[in-house]
């Protein structure tokens, strides 16, 4: 039988997204905790657009910020994976690593389990050279992932897509080699 995954982890499975995540995604997506480090909460027609962006990038580049489930449970959990970043700074278009969980998975150590996965399938498989990642400096959860997986702290820069928000507008680049 064909697993429904493109690799596992011990305990997560990633894949392509299906139009039954939109349910889930659109109930982490609108968590003001999960969703405390953007600019806004988003709506169920915001989250399909979202699926669809990477049901797409996934179909050009063979890669996206993955679904992801438990496999214990097979729940769906958020993701973690790759996007493709274009917008005006120094370092892009650049390959980011990045992950975005339900609360009730926080603290079981999901996000560096999965991100170290990633790493090791765009890497191996997917010919990567190089995987920066970018987080608001106020979110230190997901900087301690960067550094728990490897990651080196590159710069700080002031995201020109958050300069309406100046509570996250300052972030940090990390960044990994093969």
């Amino acid at each position: 039988m064909e697993s429904k995954y493109l690799f596992t982890s011990e305990r997560l499975g990633f894949r392509n997204w299906q139009k039954a995540d939109i349910e889930p995604m659109s109930a982490l997506n609108a968590d003001p905790r999960v969703m405390e480090y953007f600019p806004t909460i988003k709506s169920k027609e915001e989250t399909a657009q979202f699926i669809n962006r990477m049901q797409k990038l996934f179909e050009e580049k063979g890669f996206c910020y993955f679904a992801v489930d438990r496999l214990d449970n097979q729940s769906f959990i958020g993701f973690i994976g790759f996007g493709w970043q274009t917008w005006e700074a120094a370092f892009n278009p650049n390959v980011d690593i990045g992950w975005r969980l339900a609360q009730s998975n926080w603290g079981k150590g999901f996000a560096t389990e999965g991100a170290n996965r990633c790493l090791k399938y765009g890497f191996e498989n997917l010919g990567f050279e190089k995987v920066n990642s970018i987080a608001s400096i106020v979110n230190t959860k997901s900087t301690k992932v960067m550094q728990k997986i490897g990651m080196q702290q590159v710069m700080n820069f002031e995201h020109p897509l958050l300069l309406d928000f100046p509570q996250i507008k300052d972030c940090v680049l990390f960044s990994i080699e093969k």
